[in-house]
């Protein structure tokens, strides 16, 4: 019959038939011995059941058909053990032996104040850390530092977290299972952990919880069950976690949200709701959560958000509905969000710029549309959102013009994002007008072939990225060579001309875009040449005018006379023109032929002789006068009528 060896509850260090104690049993055997214990587990829990331990209190007895050889500290293994109660007989209940050799493993290490670092774990006891990072673990190991504070179990093949897995580790503050095999956490699995701070259960296969999931975790901040298969949330289902701070339920199946799914969680913070099933937003159950500062609920399906959707968020800072499938939000949906900051609206459906809902919130300072299906972003687009820092409107593929006016109520505008909209073509004059605080400009991946200079003050911007734009490079993009210098992260490449192809922008000379003088040098050359033809110019005509200068002033007297006499002298003569042609066409036309010579001879002449005593005759006007008379003469002779000569008067 083989050694019996009695160990009390509380695992006492000597064993009862042998005097050796237990702690001579060195680190190297027990790990050895915990390795055969985990490799035999299965087959002894289908094969080799042992006697269940009784609820009263007595003694352990372990039966033993392999020896314990004290003096060369060797354990081969047990095969039974019975606990007996005060009749002496032992049980008829059974455990997986598996159970059992835990047990008694871990009285061995407390004994010889031990511990196990499992194969492919990193044990720190500095640092009370433990990480066991895809080390093919299917249970949570037990026989690690009991003081640890951090365990990392990360890419495991775990399956469930058993009740008593974490008895032994009273001072937990951070547990990471995420990406086991997780389907199932068994009410009251934490209830010794009074410090746990954060608990990670991402990336399992968890369906169900309850409300007492968690009962225990008092201290409990952060809860991340991202990426399970939960379908839905029931009333008080978190309301043991008065301190939660964060929760993410993203990418999950869940469906439905009862009102007071989230009840008691006053002081939660951040919730992700994010790729489910949801079809409406839980409004009522989002109603308790008055501390809530960010809520992520993009990725589900959503068809429009209702007025007053969010009331009670009076705190929320950041509201992220990406990818919702919007197509229409309520002019009052984000009524009451007075503190929101962030808001992304970017992957719906939107098919304008909704202006006037955007209007309700006076403290936004980053905004994302991207994705939508806008055509124009057309002017006063984001009126009222005078508070706004941050604007993208990337991949807008429906998106082609930029209306001149479209961020004037925006002045504290600093980074505009406008990447890879394949159909923008345009910026009409003046679309970026009105925002001196414009730093960050990223304008990739569009459809722009050229820049207007007068756009924006490019100098003034710190970063600009045009990349990835068929720009067709000429002399107007010149100055376009000078503003890439130093605020572009990527490389500006031309797309025509032909030989110009692929070249980058940078650094190109005037002549390579075939301007005429574009040469920096050959321009000051040019200017100065100008310069000084026009100083000689001015020069030579000032030193003329100086020496010639009396002659000069009497010509202009001279010529100012001679204008102002023959004014004067054709207004005379007009006057005495008309007298005469009255005199001729009248004797013309009331006298027979004749007596009209002699009759318009002593009219002309008694009129010239009245005229000269108004005037003193000049011969160069008198030349002229005969001249004149002589043309009218002509004239008159030409029409048939005969006039006297002037110079036979």
């Amino acid at each position: 019959m083989g050694a019996v060896v009695e160990l009390s509850d509380d695992c006492p260090h000597e064993s009862k038939r042998d005097s050796k104690p237990v702690s001579m049993f060195t680190r190297e055997k027990i790990l050895a011995t915990s390795s055969t214990m985990n490799h035999q587990r299965e087959s002894s829990d289908q094969n080799s059941p042992a006697s269940l331990i009784a609820p009263t209190s007595a003694f352990w007895r372990i039966n033993k058909e392999n020896r314990i050889r004290g003096d060369e500290g060797e354990m081969n293994g047990f095969q039974s053990v019975t606990r007996r109660g005060r009749s002496g007989r032992p049980t008829s209940r059974t455990i997986p032996i598996w159970i059992l050799r835990s047990l008694i493993l871990t009285c061995l290490l407390v004994a010889s104040n031990a511990a196990i670092c499992p194969n492919g774990c990193i044990c720190d006891d500095d640092n009370l850390f433990v990480s066991c990072i895809g080390a093919n673990l299917d249970v949570i190991p037990i026989a690690l530092n009991p003081s640890i504070q951090r365990i990392v179990l990360k890419e495991n093949r775990i399956k469930i977290v058993d009740a008593a897995a974490f008895q032994f580790y009273g001072d937990l503050k951070n547990v990471d299972l995420s990406s086991n095999h997780l389907f199932t956490i068994p009410n009251g699995s934490f209830d010794a952990q009074k410090q746990l701070v954060e608990l990670h259960l991402r990336h399992n296969k968890i369906s169900a919880l309850t409300e007492k999931t968690f009962q225990g975790l008092k201290s409990l901040t952060v809860l991340n069950l991202r990426d399970n298969y939960l379908e839905s949330l029931k009333n008080g289902l978190f309301a043991s976690l008065s301190k939660l701070e964060e929760l993410d339920l993203g990418k999950n199946r869940i469906s439905k949200v009862e009102p007071g799914a989230f009840q008691k969680l006053g002081t939660l913070r951040v919730l992700h709701l994010d790729d489910n099933q949801l079809r409406t937003i839980p409004s009522p159950a989002l109603a308790p959560l008055n501390s809530l500062a960010e809520l992520h609920i993009g990725w589900n399906a959503f068809s429009s958000i209702p007025d007053d959707a969010f009331k009670g968020l009076e705190q929320l800072t950041v509201l992220d509905i990406t990818g919702a499938g919007l197509d229409d939000i309520n002019d009052f949906a984000f009524r009451g969000l007075n503190a929101l900051r962030t808001l992304g609206l970017d992957g719906n459906k939107l098919r304008e710029v909704p202006t006037k809902q955007l209007a309700v919130l006076p403290r936004l300072e980053e905004l994302t549309l991207g994705q939508n299906f806008f055509t124009t972003l057309r002017s006063g687009a984001f009126q009222g959102l005078t508070k706004l820092k941050k604007l993208d409107v990337s991949a807008a593929k429906l998106l082609t013009t930029v209306e001149r006016g479209t961020f004037s109520d925006n002045a504290n505008l600093e980074t505009l994002i406008l990447n890879s909209n394949k159909r923008l073509t345009t910026m009409e004059d003046g679309s970026l007008a009105g925002l001196p605080n414009l730093r960050h400009l990223m304008l990739r991946d569009n459809a722009f072939t050229g820049f207007s200079e007068s756009l924006i003050a490019w100098n003034e911007l710190k970063r600009l990225d045009l990349s990835e734009n068929p720009l067709i490079c000429d002399c107007g993009l010149l100055w376009l060579t000078e503003v890439l210098v130093p605020r572009n992260s990527s490389p500006v490449l031309c797309s025509e001309p032909p030989e110009l192809k692929g070249k980058p922008v940078k650094g190109m000379t005037g002549d390579e875009l075939g301007c005429a003088f574009s040469d920096a040098r050959k321009q000051a050359l040019l200017a100065t040449l100008c310069a000084t033809g026009l100083a000689l110019l001015t020069g030579l005509a000032l030193i003329v005018y100086y020496k010639c200068r009396r002659k000069v002033r009497d010509a202009l007297k001279d010529y100012k006379w001679k204008n102002r006499a023959i004014s004067r002298k054709e207004h005379e003569y007009q006057k005495t023109f008309s007298d005469d042609e009255y005199i001729v066409r009248t004797a013309h036309h009331h006298h027979p032929p004749h007596h009209h010579h002699q009759g318009q001879t002593g009219q002309l002449a008694h009129y010239q002789h009245q005229n000269s005593n108004l005037q003193q005759p000049n011969p160069n006007l008198q030349q002229q006068h005969q001249q004149q008379q002589q043309q009218q003469q002509q004239q008159q002779v030409a029409m048939g009528v005969k006039s006297i000569p002037v110079t036979e008067l």
